[in-house]
């Protein structure tokens, strides 16, 4: 983990910021579990390969993200949101989005494989609002705060994870204790 911000920084705090939209409203407590089981030697430099966070709204609403350096298949990144009125789902990216279903099951291609390929077309716009914000002297969709939020859960995960309890975001205003 020296020369690496670990799994909540390095490669969870996309999760953590899209969970932010996704949620829009204040997270209030974030609780983080995990494990080095993929890779030893990621255990040994201090980091964990696989995690599970819940993050808690004020409002009660619960988010699970589960995040593992390693899925054999391609990169791997589904959203499943459940309600009272019912689930909206978005699955993986794959080149065709193609699954056929016959008398043996169903049959699909792998998701895309790395978050590059996946990404390209959200890098793409994220970019042009960022030019477009420039031009029209306004500020961009996606802002520092943003980034700064992100890194904050990012850190309130790693704090979980180590000292094995639930983060109270408005308790402990102060992460790097």
């Amino acid at each position: 983990m020296a020369e690496s911000g670990g799994l909540f920084r390095d490669m969870m705090i996309h999760d953590l910021d899209m969970a932010r939209w996704l949620l829009d409203e204040p997270i209030e407590s974030v609780f983080a579990v995990g494990s080095s089981i993929i890779d030893p030697a990621i255990g040994e430099a201090g980091d964990v390969d696989t995690a599970m966070v819940t993050l808690t709204t004020a409002s009660g609403k619960l988010c699970q993200i589960s995040n593992s350096r390693r899925a054999s298949y391609g990169y791997d990144q589904r959203i499943e949101a459940f309600g009272s009125q019912g689930m909206l789902q978005a699955q993986n990216e794959s080149d065709t989005r193609l699954r056929f279903t016959g008398e043996a099951g169903q049959v699909e291609e792998k998701p895309k494989w790395f978050f590059l390929e996946r990404y390209a077309e959200a890098y793409r716009l994220e970019i042009g609002d960022f030019v477009d914000a420039w031009r029209e002297k306004r500020a961009p969709l996606a802002g520092a705060q943003d980034g700064l939020e992100a890194l904050r859960l990012a850190d309130a995960a790693e704090r979980s994870l180590r000292e094995g309890r639930k983060i109270l975001l408005q308790a402990d205003a102060d992460l790097n204790k």
